[in-house]
């Protein structure tokens, strides 16, 4: 560059030159060698996973040869173990219904242990719009650990997730069928003298809920019924559930006394999860037992409470009230916990309510901060008292529909009346 009234300064010149020599170099890089020797992985796969291209960065990240891997593999056989569960169960149908998905943190097999990557997808569509490949490029993401739990959209730390994923896949693989089916009953027993109805709401599909519920026979004449709440959600707070159902079933045939029966499933909550393990699990429950008069149509109800949301019962009259059961303590939280007790009697049209706090926390308001709350399900339930019981769950399934999105925790309820002369004894769920 030449400066008024100067001579042209030779190194300028130099380094023009070298400039442009090096753009000259730069515009000879053809796109073939741009893609295999690119800072990221690129691979392109037919709709079913087999591969058909893959760059040379990616190739040497795994250690394996381009012959070995076009046709041959699929992109699943990249991955860990826990990584190809996870690109099952989210990744891929979450690929195929929207066309593209990105910032995927996932891990990829190489020949010393393991590396992680984020992985973006893309389907490309032919010109009539049919699916013709997928194709996927992967980041190096060994410096950036801290952001996997953001990119698992909110599900369990990547640290427990890559520690658990591998162990966990077998185990859950077996356990889910069965625990799905064991977590709540099929049906609920009939009851001579008593209505009953209930209804399960999951908030999150893809995760096993810790709400749960059960009715079931004691002896010739008292029936048991139990409600409650596992803290957390996945696999473990499906395992409490299982082993508390069993648990309040089995202590309930040999004391069917409320309280005696939480402190039996305190014990054996706390010696499992809370002696020294490390990984303390609790719940909140009500029990309680049923015993129908046939000859005056009046159900006595004797419960306890371990740190749940007191029972609504709603009279026949058109009135709703809660039933107290103040100071009962978490179960499985100490060695030893006080229980409160209480009874009623339901005469002929009136219900008892029991709910989990899914319903009573569900986001209302306009800005979603607000909480439905205990005084507001009352006031539903007192709208709708003196009906039959299966009525009234069909009205609060409606009512935690209506809550769209604000219902972000999985709800359970429980409804047993004493029908009203004119109605059927009858049991749904």
């Amino acid at each position: 560059m030449c400066r008024t009234g100067q001579h042209p300064d030779p190194h300028e010149a130099d380094d023009d030159k070298s400039s442009g020599a090096a753009f000259a170099s730069l515009l000879e890089d053809s796109a073939e060698d741009l893609y295999e020797s690119a800072p990221c992985g690129y691979l392109s796969t037919l709709m079913d996973g087999t591969i058909a291209k893959i760059n040379t960065t990616l190739l040497t990240w795994l250690g394996l040869d381009r012959e070995a891997v076009v046709g041959r593999m699929r992109f699943t056989d990249l991955l860990t173990v826990g990584g190809k569960l996870y690109h099952e169960t989210h990744f891929a149908p979450l690929l195929r219904m929207q066309g593209e998905i990105s910032g995927i943190a996932l891990e990829i097999k190489q020949p010393d242990g393991r590396m992680p990557v984020l992985v973006s997808s893309a389907v490309k569509h032919g010109s009539t719009g049919e699916p013709l490949l997928i194709r996927t490029t992967l980041f190096d993401a060994r410096d950036r650990r801290a952001y996997e739990e953001e990119l698992l959209r909110g599900r369990k730390a990547a640290e427990e997730a890559r520690k658990q994923a591998e162990a966990d896949r077998a185990r859950l693989e077996d356990a889910l069928a069965v625990l799905q089916q064991s977590l709540l009953p099929d049906t609920l027993p009939p009851i001579s003298g008593v209505d009953t109805a209930a209804y399960y709401h999951t908030a999150h599909p893809d995760r096993l809920g810790g709400d749960f519920y059960d009715v079931f026979p004691i002896d010739g004449k008292r029936f048991g019924f139990f409600l409650g709440d596992v803290c957390g959600k996945g696999p473990q707070a499906a395992a409490v559930t299982s082993l508390t159902r069993y648990t309040l079933r089995a202590a309930a045939l040999h004391d069917p006394d409320p309280v005696s029966a939480l402190n039996t499933l305190n014990k054996v909550l706390y010696e499992r999860y809370a002696g020294g393990t490390g990984d303390p699990r609790y719940c909140t429950a009500v029990f309680g037992t049923l015993e129908p008069d046939p000859d005056t149509g009046q159900v006595a109800v004797h419960l306890a409470s371990g740190g749940h949301p007191p029972v609504i019962v709603l009279r026949a009259e058109g009135t709703a009230e809660f039933l107290p059961t103040p100071g009962g303590l978490l179960v499985g939280i100490l060695p030893s916990a006080p229980f409160t007790a209480a009874r009623t009697v339901l005469a002929p049209g009136d219900t008892l309510l029991l709910y989990t706090d899914g319903i009573t926390e569900a986001r209302t308001s306009e800005d979603r901060t607000g909480l439905y709350g205990d005084e507001a399900l009352l006031a539903f339930a007192a709208d709708h008292a003196g009906k039959p019981t299966p009525a009234v769950i069909e009205a609060l399934t409606g009512l935690l529909h209506s809550f769209g999105n604000g219902l972000d925790d999985d709800t359970a309820l429980l409804a047993l009346g004493a029908p009203a002369p004119d109605t059927l004894t009858r049991s749904t769920r």
